[in-house]
């Protein structure tokens, strides 16, 4: 499988080399008429290319800043809102059945 992925490689970096080969002419890049720029044709889509690399990984380093940011901001507030264990019995005060306001013991008082 490897072998075959290097193969692969291998031939579409030859398919981009002969058709950059082939691209070698001479373009003018012109910013608003204000300034230009001659450059072989394979050097501007290369320069492009590698803008748009950039700013990708500008957005997902952006995108994992804030990611990591909020993850900090929940460990935080998770460490801030310990709960105390329950009673070495198990059983929290209140939780058994028929227990708390309303459920009081019968007096016999008159």
């Amino acid at each position: 499988m490897r072998v075959i992925r290097w193969l692969i490689g291998g031939v579409v970096f030859l398919v981009l080399l002969l058709v950059a080969l082939q691209n070698a002419d001479l373009v003018t890049l012109r910013f608003f008429n204000v300034w230009s720029w001659e450059a072989p044709l394979v050097f501007i889509v290369l320069l492009a290319f590698a803008a748009g690399v950039g700013c990708g990984l500008l957005a997902g380093a952006v995108k994992v800043a804030r990611l990591s940011r909020q993850l900090a901001k929940a460990r935080r507030d998770h460490a801030a809102r310990r709960v105390p264990p329950p009673a070495p019995h198990g059983a929290t005060p209140g939780t058994a059945p028929a227990s708390g306001p309303g459920f009081e013991p019968p007096t016999d008082a008159l």
